[in-house]
């Protein structure tokens, strides 16, 4: 199929289609208004069948007189499963304070289903204390940052960039041992500051060992935030090429609640593209597969679905 470019433009919001779509089927198309109730989710959310875990989220969000933070937990009431965040959880140097005002009142209320990690503002404060003592065992040991759990058929591993991130520092070592005691098929990792972005925080190169520790493994996909965006590229493997047999496909979504960015350096593999919306990315993780939709305050979906490898 020849390369195609496709632009909607929805109120403030651009989004950019590119590239043709392999390993999977993709399309676009409007998303339903988000609901308007305040409370957790409730009965009448439809249920996934037993064969599928939903898992939604975004990463920085927290911002205390932004609307978005509200808008996406608005969203989050009509979505059933398990949320994560991809970090600066509070904005902007991640205090107790700033978890009780600015984070609390709107995704705090799917507190007891969230599984964080920690972003660069919540290292502001020392050792992230307040982030721990928020989150408590969901956010895995304190002090760590880095944990995995098993959500159906899949693997899922918390991981730490505002630590030391190298093969062989200690998070490394454990996420090697991690991985190689997983029986699962389907692995999905996620931490803060992405290893590939076309916004402009640029990639975070000191990330490459992981992405490569992942790749080795079999792992799927990669779930980052830092640039205040949504960013969906095509398998890649650790160099950044294009790998579709093997490679590990990476979301960006940085579109929690946070005053959103522009893009400014578009790569290759870049195949979807979103900005100036808040918004979640809602997984559907299958037995040997998966699912993706990014569900936008604005009604503009990215859609499509993947295999394990």
């Amino acid at each position: 199929m020849p390369s195609r470019r496709f632009l909607t433009r929805a109120g403030t919001a651009l989004l950019v289609f590119a590239s043709a779509q392999c390993g999977g089927d993709t399309q676009t198309r409007p998303t339903p208004s988000p609901p308007t109730s305040r409370g957790t989710a409730p009965p009448s959310i439809p249920r996934p069948p037993a064969s599928q875990q939903v898992f939604v989220g975004a990463g920085d969000i927290g911002l205390c007189g932004s609307p978005g933070p509200e808008l996406t937990a608005k969203l989050l009431d009509g979505i059933a499963g398990t949320v994560f965040t991809l970090g600066d959880n509070a904005y902007t140097s991640g205090t107790a304070r700033e978890y009780r005002d600015c984070y609390d009142p709107s995704w705090g209320r799917h507190k007891d289903r969230t599984r964080p990690v920690p972003g660069n503002h919540d290292y502001e404060s020392p050792g992230a204390a307040p982030y721990f003592e928020y989150f408590g065992f969901n956010a895995g040991p304190a002090g760590l940052g880095y944990y995995s759990f098993d959500l159906g058929a899949w693997h899922v591993v918390a991981l730490n960039s505002n630590i030391a991130a190298r093969r062989h520092s200690v998070q490394g070592q454990w996420l090697r041992a991690d991985l190689a005691s997983s029986q699962s098929l389907c692995t999905i990792a996620y931490w803060h500051h992405p290893l590939f972005t076309s916004g402009p925080d640029g990639d975070s190169a000191e990330m490459r060992d992981f992405w490569s520790i992942l790749y080795d493994a079999g792992a799927e996909l990669v779930l980052a935030g830092h640039d205040h965006d949504y960013e969906r590229f095509a398998p890649q493997d650790p160099d950044g090429g294009r790998d579709l047999a093997r490679g590990v496909r990476e979301f960006v979504v940085g579109t929690g609640g946070a005053t959103p960015y522009r893009f400014v350096n578009i790569h290759p593999n870049s195949e979807a593209r979103l900005s100036g919306v808040f918004g979640v990315l809602k997984l559907a993780l299958e037995n040997d597969g998966y699912r993706w939709e990014f569900v936008s305050t604005l009604g503009v979906g990215d859609s499509g679905n993947g295999s394990c490898h």
